[in-house]
Formats: C-alpha cells, structure tokens, sequence
C-alpha cells in the first residue's frame, strides 16, 4: 500500500508540475538554481552498518527530518541531488555526493565523486563508486540495487520554454584518473581522465497507447570541463542551439540523442518506469515538453569516474 501512496504522490507532482506557464518553470528553476535552499534528512542507517546518522541533503525547504523513510518530494522541488537513501535486502545505508558549501551571504553545490564503503564483517564488504550529480528531476528512492542505474531516475521535467542561454558560475578540480568500483566486482583501475559536465537537453516527448515513450531532441546545451578551476569564474554563459546539431564544427558524441548503451528514464502515465528513447532531432521551431538539466562532476557511466573529481556550482539560470 505504501508503494502505490508513493507512486500517487509522485505522479500528482508531475502533473502539478505540467500546469505550471513557462514563465513559472523559469521562474522555478532559476530560483532553485541559486542552490541556497537546502533540506536535512538525517537517516538512521541500520544497526548492522554502526546504526550510525548519516545527514542528507536535499536541495528543499523545511524542517530537519529524521528516520528510515524516503525524504518527501516538494512540487517545487525542481532539482534532486544523487543524494539518496538505500535498503538492500533491509539493510538501510545512506550516500552523500552533493554538499552545500558557503559561498558569500548563501550556499553553493559541491559535487564530489567519492567512494560509499559498506562493510559488515563476514556478510558485506562493498566498494561503491557515486558521482556527485545535479538533475531536474528525481530520484526513485530508497534504492534497492545497483542494477541498471539509469532506472533509478526519473529524468526532466514538463517544460515548453525556449532560452537562448544557461548562465552559471563555477569552480573545479578535474582530471583524476577514472576507476570502476560496482560493489561486487573489486575496484579496477580504467586508466584515462574523468571530467566534469553541465548538459540541458529540451525534448519533445511522446507517449503511445502502450506507455513506451519517445522524445525528439529540440534543443542542446552542453560543456565538458577539461580544465581545473580553483577561483571562481562567474557568469559563464553556454547557448543552447536548436534543431540537429550533429553537423556542427564542435559537436562530440556527448552532445548525441540517447538511444545507445545511455538511455534516461521516466515514469509514464501508467506509473511505470519506462527508458526515453530519443529518435531524431525536431525541427529548429518545435517547442519542448520537457528540460533535462544534469550537471555532474564526473562524464563516465555509473560507477566509473575520476576519485576526487569535484564541481562547484552557483546562480544556474535559464536566459533569454
């Protein structure tokens, strides 16, 4: 009962969310962008892993939460940390990859790719490799596995905008080598370097009579950080061009539709959690319905990326 109360919840979010006008979600993101506003959870993870409180943090409003239930999803919760709690086989542990940090009178995110340790002696002993990940969207909590990872979010939001421009300040530190730790395969070593990325994809999504759903690429934003910054570099600002750009002087293979080995998820209108297979791109004048912005300090696949790779972000705006 409790699953399908959650599922209710989510999907009146969403549709809440859909009615919002443009001018609203821009309104919406660009508020939430300045990442001042930030939620505690303090999960009590289980007595087998210490029974230690391990806190949380939500990009929300509101009181200090505690406990072993899912942090709650806010309408106006437009942005989601990977910040989430896990019960793996009743086992409750939590992960903490995106911090707010003090920057002047407010806050900034710092995003980290750290490695999660669970050891429990003679049953767990588990390296997990998380990226520190910003996306619109959310979260399908707790976790119960790492399987298939990109199941794990529900990837943009309903959104008809159409910005010329993201603008964002930044800091980082980049470049470390890229390992591959699962949890149930020893830590490998990759060889290589990992950097940091901010993408917005603006899709045009459709959904069939049988909940499978389609999406046509309207619009592209993406950087890939390949330099380390350790001083602030304000008001950086990244055109978002519409239409197909694969042609493009510039274009690399990130910048692609996802429909290979890399392919976002969302919830249909039936509740199910359904891949978004992008099959085109639309044409320079199609409107979205939906904004994936993913910002991550690492550019690998789950659970690979450079260990100590970390990106400061602040005042992410949509211009026009």
């Amino acid at each position: 009962m409790k699953r399908f109360k959650i599922i209710h919840v989510v999907l009146s979010l969403f549709a809440s969310l859909s009615l919002c006008s443009a001018q609203d979600m821009d309104s919406l993101i660009n508020e939430k962008g300045k990442f001042d506003h930030w939620r505690t959870y303090r999960l009590e993870e289980s007595r087998i892993l210490g029974g230690n409180i391990k806190n949380i943090y939500k990009l929300s409003e509101g009181a200090v939460l505690s406990g072993q239930e899912p942090c709650p999803i806010r309408e106006e919760d437009v942005f989601s940390p990977c910040n989430i709690m896990a019960d793996v086989a009743g086992v409750i542990k939590g992960s903490n990859s995106v911090f707010p940090e003090r920057r002047g009178d407010g806050y900034c995110a710092r995003l980290s790719v750290i490695m999660e340790k669970v050891k429990v002696l003679g049953i767990i002993d588990m390296e997990v490799l998380v990226q520190g990940t910003i996306l619109s969207g959310y979260f399908h909590e707790p976790i119960r596995s790492t399987k298939s990872a990109y199941t794990k979010m529900d990837c943009g939001i309903p959104f008809t905008g159409k910005p010329v421009a993201v603008r964002y300040d930044y800091k980082a530190e980049v470049g470390h080598p890229v390992v591959r730790s699962t949890g149930f395969s020893p830590k490998k070593s990759i060889g290589g370097k990992d950097y940091a990325f901010i993408a917005v994809y603006l899709q045009r999504r459709v959904e069939d009579a049988e909940g499978n759903v389609t999406a046509k690429r309207v619009g592209t934003a993406f950087k890939m950080f390949t330099e380390s910054r350790l001083e602030w570099i304000n008001g950086e600002t990244l055109p978002v061009r519409y239409g197909d750009i694969s042609s493009l002087p510039d274009f690399i293979p990130e910048m692609g539709l996802k429909n290979g080995e890399i392919v976002y998820y969302c919830r249909n209108s039936h509740g199910k959690i359904v891949p978004i297979q992008e099959d085109g791109w639309a044409g320079p004048d199609e409107e979205p319905t939906h904004i994936i912005i993913w910002i991550s300090s690492s550019c690998g696949e789950a659970f690979y990326g450079g260990l100590g790779n970390t990106f400061w972000v602040d005042n992410f705006e949509l211009i026009y």
